[in-house]
């Protein structure tokens, strides 16, 4: 904190300076005044927090420094140290804005104690400030959110309502314009620790240092409005400020800007074409910024794939290379970058179609083996994240339709799987459909390819491996009859027993009594 001692008297001011520690109390002492008029003349560059000054001096007087002082800077402590213990000096002093008055005959701690109060009343009125700005910033911003979150242009009292709270962003008609731009970090740019809101605040934060300008966070991007002038002679101040804070960041930024608009009753379109412009964040990701005047004459491309690509499509499938995958998927998306009319929706639905190509293939392998509930068509397709991640959205649902190509063809026959999923289950009996479905079989063709498997019908093989653990159970346990046939899913005992001896040729409590 800077002090500064203002005095007409070299021994005065050399003392003061020199012989109090004010470094170890946390002050700075600036080069001492040797009048208030030469004070009045450095005080705007050097700006010193406290200044100790004299009453009687040749030229003006410390308190008429005093009233000057206060008068363009309020906050400065002002506290007078003189060799006149007059109380009609103090009174006076202190009607004109002093807080503190001493004798020049104070000790130097008495003289520091009254620089540490100074020094305390400065630091709880910055708190002060501080706080109200930080709440009104919150009010302001929540405001500025509402504004660009309506669905139509700001009636008058909303636009008198935004100069008010932004005075600076007032625009006047035919020589400035408003902006809104979306500016959002490469995500694979940020690393690790890097939170992605942190840094889009610390950009708000340096671009409001270099532009006129008013920030809010935005859907996981950074929202600016900014005031330009109409003719910046090809110079785009804008675009200098984004570039000198990503510099300084250490990170790569896209920035996408709507259309300019005269004044703030043009906002909602402003901040439309703005949107539609930070749509673009993938098809120009290689671009640095894009304008809606780029973008808006795009016709679009094809949104449903070719025969071709489809069969192309199908090779990779069935190859079941994750590799192959990649590379493939990497080459219809450069494709689509490349065409100069693309639009975002336009890719979206041409994607989502390779997506259902996909499935298409898949369902008619698996109707091709007998095969049921693959999984649906377009199953969980995030049509928001195919837009913002197509690469990771494709691999992700074209593994899925591998997995499940590769486990309808795989070595272990869809009635071995169904063998297992028998014997874990016998205390439910499970039916013949619901075994069929576990193996994604259509119940009719299951049955004909389990008999000619397994030599037996499927309800003979149920009884029959039902029979054979009741019989491990009757050899290995000391569970009571009935418990071992409610363990397989009989109820009745007097049934159980029946079919029992039927397979076995003795009852359960012989075959016990026996075994």
């Amino acid at each position: 904190m800077k002090v500064l001692i203002v005095d007409d008297e070299v021994i005065i001011r050399t003392g003061l300076s020199t012989v109090i520690n004010w470094e170890a109390s946390g002050f700075t002492v600036l080069v001492p005044a040797a009048s208030a008029e030469e004070a009045l003349i450095r005080i705007p560059n050097e700006r010193p927090e406290i200044i100790f000054t004299d009453i009687r001096m040749g030229g003006k007087s410390g308190l008429q420094m005093v009233h000057e002082v206060k008068k363009e800077y309020p906050h400065m402590e002002m506290i007078i140290i003189s060799g006149f213990d007059d109380f009609a000096y103090a009174q006076q002093a202190l009607r004109e804005g002093a807080s503190d008055y001493l004798l020049k005959t104070s000790r130097p701690d008495e003289i520091i104690q009254a620089a540490l109060r100074a020094k305390e009343r400065l630091e709880y009125r910055r708190h002060e400030y501080e706080q109200v700005k930080a709440k009104e910033v919150v009010v302001n911003r929540s405001f500025l959110r509402q504004l660009f979150a309506s669905s139509s242009n700001p009636n008058e009292h909303t636009v008198m309502e935004l100069w008010r709270r932004y005075p600076e962003l007032y625009v006047k008609k035919g020589s400035q314009l408003l902006q809104i731009w979306i500016i959002t970090a490469q995500e694979e740019e940020l690393e690790e620790d890097r939170d992605c809101d942190v840094l889009h605040a610390s950009l708000g934060e340096m671009l409001a240092g270099l532009l006129p300008c008013e920030w809010l966070q935005w859907n996981q991007s950074l929202l600016l409005l900014v005031k330009i002038e109409s003719d910046n002679n090809g110079w785009d101040p804008v675009e200098w400020a984004i570039r000198k804070a990503e510099q300084a960041l250490h990170s790569q930024i896209f920035a996408a800007c709507g259309r300019s608009v005269e004044d703030a009753y043009q906002l909602r379109e402003a901040m439309d074409t703005a949107v539609e412009a930070s749509s673009y964040l993938w098809l120009l990701s290689h671009e640095q910024s894009v304008r809606y005047e780029q973008i808006k004459d795009r016709k679009g491309l094809r949104m449903v794939c070719t025969i071709e690509e489809e069969t192309m499509l199908y090779t990779l499938l069935r190859a079941g290379s994750t590799e192959d995958l990649r590379v493939g998927i990497g080459s219809i998306l450069a494709r689509s970058k490349q065409d100069d009319q693309a639009t975002p929706s336009s890719v979206q639905a041409y994607l989502h179609s390779l997506i259902m190509a996909g499935h298409r293939w898949l369902e008619r392998a698996a109707s091709s083996i007998g095969y049921s509930n693959v999984l649906p068509p377009g199953l969980d397709v995030n049509k928001r994240e195919l837009a913002k991640r197509p690469e990771q959205t494709l691999m992700y649902h074209f593994q899925e339709i591998m997995k499940q190509y590769s486990r309808m063809v795989s070595g272990i026959s869809p009635v071995q799987r169904a063998l297992e999923y028998i014997n874990e289950h016998l205390e439910q009996s499970p039916s013949l459909s619901q075994v069929a479905k576990h193996v994604h079989m259509n119940p009719n063709y299951f049955s004909e390819v389990f008999k000619r498997e397994t030599g037996q019908n499927y309800i003979e093989f149920v009884t029959q491996a039902k029979l054979r653990s009741a019989m491990v159970m009757l050899n290995e346990t000391p569970a009571k009859i009935s418990e071992v046939a409610n363990r397989i899913g009989y109820e009745d005992i007097k049934h159980f027993n029946r079919i029992f001896k039927k397979f076995t040729g003795q009852t359960p409590s012989e075959y016990r009594g026996k075994s």
